[in-house]
């Protein structure tokens, strides 16, 4: 709030204020990056400018799959009243062909004589009803199918072959949008931040993954990969560069038993992107990792897979994922509020090829640490010493101002008797 213009001129104002956003740095943040897969799993990718639509015409199952469900269900209510009114009107044709519409025949239909195609159809309305009754196989009593006219035989045979078609093609549609393979996938979770430490005397990439139903997944496996963008030497600018990594996975057969949360490690050497990049370095990178887990559901066999993905930002240097199984009256529990905790460890800041130069540097970060922990500790006990003798002063001043002070009464003949209460 500015001063009034009556105490501080205002010339002295403005020259403070501009004096002050001229000390203040102005720090822009870079631009953040598209991702190429979401934390849900979704590809970030949009499809502009598809000329051959036709093609999706020619797999309609897979399309009527894809669609939305609003969509879908539009579809599946036009489908059977689209048919239900083609059929009616082929019915109200063969009747009418028939002579059934004539009122003049309708005297005659009580006698022996006269014989309609399909009984009580007089108008377009029950000639619509009587289609209903055909193709989903409801007979209230009223419409029947007589030996009459060999037209209306064929109808009849023709919309129940249409009617399984579109009860077959539609319910299986709706199935296997209700029973879809990502659906699985909403129950396989990851960190939320991965992490780089030291472990075994490496540098490794590690995040958690989980499943939190207790159907498990058979034959899961694990598979990393970075997306970048490259140059080639021929100046060829490639901007999705995908390259695989490797998985530490002692595992020959490269499954992992997903019955409880697990680390996966990637070690970084020689073979990894990751190997020339430094704590500084991580910040400027401008790259993806890209986690994908597949295996078979095994209550339905169907193979799912489930996706992330982890920006420079989402990578913690120094840090480590803490324990989150523990056992508890012979029963291994999972705690699920812990599953993506962290905590900071010694890591050196290098790059792990400087780290594979000069594995001194790891040497020396393990001793940092280990005197900055005995430091710790011994700033704990003092303070837990001086903690403890200042509350044996204070209570020995509690019991000092508790002690009562002599007392000395005077009686009335002038002598005096002191007594301590």
């Amino acid at each position: 709030m500015l001063a009034r213009k009556s105490i501080i001129p205002e010339e002295y104002v403005l020259a403070r204020i501009a004096a002050e956003n001229l000390r203040k740095p102005r720090i822009r943040d870079r631009p953040r990056k598209a991702r190429f897969i979401a934390k849900n799993g979704a590809c970030n990718l949009a499809h502009k400018n598809i000329r051959e639509q036709g093609r999706f015409l020619q797999d309609i199952f897979t399309t009527l799959v894809d669609l939305k469900w609003r969509h879908t269900l539009v579809i599946f209510t036009m489908s059977f009243l689209c048919s239900w009114l083609l059929f009616a009107m082929m019915w109200w044709l063969v009747a009418f062909a028939h002579g059934d519409m004539d009122p003049s025949t309708e005297n005659l239909s009580n006698s022996t004589k006269w014989t309609p195609c399909v009984t009580c159809v007089r108008s377009f309305t029950s000639a619509f009803l009587f289609s209903i009754e055909v193709q989903v196989t409801i007979g209230f009593g009223g419409r029947m199918m007589t030996e009459e006219c060999p037209l209306a035989i064929t109808v009849l045979i023709l919309q129940n072959i249409v009617g399984l078609i579109i009860n077959a093609v539609m319910l299986g549609c709706i199935f296997m949008k209700t029973a879809q393979a990502h659906r699985r996938a909403e129950t396989l979770i990851f960190s939320r931040q991965a992490v780089i430490a030291v472990r075994n005397g490496k540098l490794c990439f590690m995040f958690r993954v989980g499943d939190l139903r207790k159907s498990m997944i058979i034959s899961a496996s694990v598979r990393i990969q970075v997306v970048r963008k490259t140059t080639t030497p021929e100046g060829e600018v490639i901007p999705i560069h995908q390259v695989d990594i490797p998985v530490d996975n002692p595992i020959e057969s490269n499954n992992i038993f997903l019955v409880a949360p697990l680390i996966i490690c990637h070690v970084i050497d020689k073979r990894s992107p990751l190997y020339d990049i430094s704590a500084s370095d991580l910040a400027l990178q401008d790259l993806e990792l890209i986690v994908i887990l597949e295996g078979v559901v095994e209550t339905t066999g169907i193979t799912t897979q489930a996706r992330t993905s982890y920006v420079a930002e989402e990578i913690l240097w120094g840090h480590r994922f803490v324990p989150i199984v523990t056992e508890e009256e012979g029963v291994y529990s999972v705690d699920y509020s812990k599953f993506g905790n962290t905590v900071k460890v010694a890591a050196p800041r290098c790059s792990a090829r400087e780290l594979d130069e000069k594995p001194s540097i790891l040497i020396q970060t393990l001793q940092k640490s280990e005197l900055s922990h005995q430091n710790s500790l011994r700033k704990r006990n003092s303070m837990r010493r001086n903690n403890s003798i200042r509350r044996s002063n204070s209570m020995r001043r509690t019991n000092s101002s508790l002690i009562v002070p002599k007392v000395q009464f005077i009686t009335p003949e002038g002598s005096q008797s002191a007594s301590e209460t």
